[in-house]
């Protein structure tokens, strides 16, 4: 993703996209973790904080970003709940720090696991 100004130019990586977009997952209400976009033997594993990234896919077609966001929801949550305040949370907060459009906020919930919180 790249802007120009009268001072010249701005590149934003995917990697620092998808890193904006991990952090407002999780803190989405009923969100467990992030998962990698490949499921391992048929099971989710939670990532840890150093590779959210790879919970995260980044498309940026005609100045307007796609998002793939691969999630571990918390049991007994209402899962289209959960995917709609991550599509929002997500959605705002990276057209809040990079003021460009976001296009599209995909939830692929990877797996359901009893949260570790109290």
């Amino acid at each position: 993703m790249s802007g120009e100004t009268v001072f010249g130019k701005i590149q934003v990586s995917p990697r620092a996209i998808s890193s904006i977009a991990a952090y407002a997952v999780l803190r989405c209400y009923g969100v467990v973790g992030m998962a990698a976009a490949t499921l391992r033997d048929g099971i989710a594993e939670i990532l840890q904080v150093e590779n959210l990234h790879r919970g995260v896919g980044v498309q940026v077609v005609d100045d307007q970003i796609i998002i793939d966001l691969y999630v571990v929801i918390e049991y007994g949550t209402r899962i289209s709940e959960v995917a709609n305040n991550v599509m929002e949370s997500v959605k705002f907060s990276v057209e809040q720090a990079l003021s460009m459009p976001v296009a599209e906020v995909n939830v692929h919930v990877q797996g359901i696991r009893i949260s570790d919180r109290d």
